[in-house]
């Protein structure tokens, strides 16, 4: 029994079980404020972290990441390798095992093409012909790729919400809370309510300063914030068939990651001179280019971008600025996300800007990213040289190597990565984040603050 069993257990009974400095675990409701816009439906949409963060409260993928790279079990009860190609998925019910099926059909499938679909390329058949006996999923590969399992626990491979088969630790209570599931895989939340707040920013710190939040999350980071893992990155992609072949000269001489970093994204982000963030990939930024051969002025491309990112927004403006200094005249075409999605996949753009979760372990990030940058066809290449080395740093150093060398040659330009950082009121404990850079929720509790302690909050 964990120890969160144990907790919830003796909460159900009623009793206190103690912890340091004699404050308690209890129930309650928690009250969560957070800016972003409305949860897309698809889990596969949902991928600020933010967005996931929320996902997750409803839905989970088939595993968990802990921060040691340990993948646990979240909405499977069991995942299991009975032989070096094939692993198994034991769901709570027959019901939940078809729904995460279908889910990674329609992940797979022309309609909802997206890069994440690089998650299940290992499978056999790149798992189109997936299907569900009773509560089981047998996922058999095409090559090795001990990876698998802790691929499988990116939050874009969890069931939509609304499908009444999803499960996550809470259940939906209404349009603004979730009630803790008794029955939840991991053991039960410690707290019996959050109460869910959508605002803007100011309203974001109206709320903490009137202590009508005990946790905000999207806050701009200062000294002693807590926040995740940076792994929710920015690239601008190009059509190679669209642009001259020194573009990427161009951008790269035009650009300046660490002001545009600095001035123009929402922290806590970092430059990324790499296809992959610094925390997957440590280097340093390398010079910039000089700048091609002035070409003939007034070249024009449209720049698509996600309408709902204010990041991308300001990063997208400030690419229309730099550009036309190197002869670009850059229109800009802000688009909703899927929508934007819907391009991508069709090749129907001349430049975007294209921000992803990637997960966190180098070679499925590795996956994902040249997936996005239209270069699927390496992933047959790529995924089973990576996937032969059964020593995971061995493998996690190849993935390194090969997004080093593969770099120059996609049309893929790394810009910035970001975090979600979070305040929590001090009676709030038990908050940590996962290594996917995503608070866990289901693990806070309330303590009560000490009568006449300065700044103790309701």
């Amino acid at each position: 029994m964990t120890l969160r069993h144990a907790l919830a257990s003796l909460l159900l009974l009623g009793a206190a079980p103690s912890l340091a400095a004699g404050r308690v675990p209890y129930g309650g409701e928690l009250r969560v404020a957070y800016t972003a816009p409305a949860e897309p439906p698809e889990p596969a949409l949902a991928d600020t972290p933010t967005e996931a963060t929320l996902l997750g409260l409803l839905s989970r993928p088939a595993c968990n990441l802990t921060q040691d790279g340990h993948a646990s079990p979240a909405l499977a009860r069991e995942v299991s390798r009975p032989s070096s190609q094939v692993v198994r998925l034991v769901l709570p019910s027959p019901a939940q095992a078809s729904a995460l099926t279908r889910a990674w059909t329609r992940l797979l499938g022309p309609e909802a093409a997206s890069p994440y679909r690089a998650l299940l390329f290992p499978l056999r058949g790149e798992g189109r012909q997936l299907s569900a006996t009773g509560d089981t999923l047998e996922l058999a590969l095409s090559f090795p790729w001990p990876d698998l399992e802790r691929a499988l626990c990116h939050p874009a491979l969890a069931p939509p919400r609304t499908v009444p088969a999803a499960l996550g630790p809470f259940s939906a209570a209404g349009p603004n809370a979730v009630e803790a599931r008794l029955a939840w895989t991991g053991g039960r939340p410690y707290v019996d309510r959050l109460r869910l707040t959508r605002t803007d920013e100011r309203g974001l710190s109206r709320l903490w300063s009137t202590q009508e939040a005990q946790v905000v999350l999207g806050v701009l980071p200062d000294a002693g914030t807590p926040s995740g893992a940076a792994l929710y990155a920015t690239y601008l992609a190009w059509s190679p068939r669209r642009v001259p072949p020194d573009f990427r000269q161009a951008v790269e001489s035009a650009i300046d990651r660490e002001d545009l970093t600095r001035l123009f994204v929402r922290g806590p982000a970092v430059p990324m001179p790499n296809l992959l963030p610094p925390a997957l990939l440590p280097q340093a930024q390398a010079p910039r280019p000089s700048a091609p051969p002035q070409p003939q002025a007034g070249r024009k491309v449209t720049l698509l971008y996600d309408t709902t990112s204010e990041d991308q927004r300001a990063v997208a403006e400030r690419l229309q600025v730099r550009l036309h200094d190197r002869g670009y005249a850059v229109a800009l075409e802000p688009l909703p996300r899927a929508e934007l999605r819907a391009r991508w996949a069709k090749g129907d753009y001349e430049l975007m800007l294209h921000s992803l979760l990637l997960p966190p372990v180098p070679g499925p990030a590795l996956a994902v990213v040249l997936d996005a940058a239209g270069r699927k066809d390496l992933l047959g290449v790529e995924l089973p040289r990576i996937g032969a080395l059964a020593d995971p740093v061995a493998r996690d150093t190849r993935a390194r190597e090969r997004a080093l060398a593969l770099a120059p040659s996609v049309p893929l330009l790394p810009l910035y990565t970001q975090g979600l950082a979070l305040r929590a009121a001090p009676e709030v404990g038990g908050l940590t984040f996962d290594a996917q850079g995503l608070p866990l929720l289901d693990g806070a509790w309330l303590q009560p603050a000490p009568a006449g302690v300065p700044g103790a909050r309701r």
